[in-house]
């Protein structure tokens, strides 16, 4: 009983000092890889991608999304990619963006050679009308992408107030 109220007592310690003394907050400053509140598409490309340059990913990838979604809150999207998994290069992840989200990088996923293939399936919650993006970057750094408009027409996401 002892020395639960003692790490009990430590615990609540520890906290107040904190609270009292404060503690940088390195979230709100842009830490190097985590995206800023409201990121644009822009940059969240250059924080994931750097000044790589994308190649048409058009007959290596498939992107099937619906061409009108009527809730944005549950958008089924697949992808796939002819591009291997195993050897070299080969696949390490796929990203999915969305030009018009608050974040724009919904998803990433990442492959082995035990995959066994490319593929994903899954839902994004959008936020509007917008382009999608599916991102192949390869072992090797070679960036693949494809993109596909989808008219939204219930929001899946909070929206800033327009101006």
């Amino acid at each position: 009983m002892f020395l639960r109220g003692l790490a009990a007592f430590s615990v609540l310690a520890v906290g107040v000092k904190d609270l009292v003394f404060g503690r940088p907050c390195s979230a709100q400053t842009g830490a190097p890889g985590y995206p800023l509140p409201d990121e644009p598409v822009e940059a969240t490309l250059k924080r994931l991608f750097g000044n790589r340059t994308f190649q048409s990913g058009d007959d290596k990838i498939k992107l099937d999304l619906p061409l009108i979604a009527e809730d944005g809150g549950n958008v089924a999207v697949i992808i796939e990619s002819s591009l291997p998994v195993s050897g070299a290069p080969q696949v390490s992840h796929i990203y999915i963006i969305s030009d018009k989200n608050r974040r724009p990088m919904l998803a990433k996923f990442s492959f082995t050679p035990d995959s066994g293939r490319a593929f994903i399936a899954t839902s994004i919650r959008l936020a509007t009308s917008t382009d999608v993006r599916a991102v192949v970057e390869m072992s090797n750094g070679a960036l693949y992408s494809v993109s596909k408009a989808v008219r939204v027409t219930i929001s899946g996401c909070d929206l800033p107030p327009q101006s």
